[in-house]
């Protein structure tokens, strides 16, 4: 078998811009994912574009109104090793 290489990271995600490419993805408008979540939309819209941190609470929250675990929102482009069998 060969062996794999991870993916390289090609452009860096901030946690707002995961926050909207998965509100993008999952079809919701900050209103809709304001109503679902019950952060106020100029709260998400903040958080969007950087203005305010995320913050643990908000991203257990919003992870679940966006159908996703909470890691993916707080540490975009996490890089997991991939470990090759000898």
């Amino acid at each position: 078998m060969k062996e794999f290489r991870s993916a390289k990271k090609r452009a860096p995600v901030s946690v707002g811009e995961s926050v909207r490419i998965l509100r993008e993805l999952q079809g919701f408008s900050q209103n809709q994912l304001a109503k679902l979540s019950g952060v106020p939309q100029a709260t998400l819209s903040a958080i969007e574009n950087d203005r305010i941190r995320l913050g643990v609470e908000r991203a257990k929250v919003l992870a679940r109104a966006l159908r996703c675990h909470p890691a993916v929102l707080v540490f975009p482009g996490w890089e997991v090793p991939i470990e090759t069998a000898a």
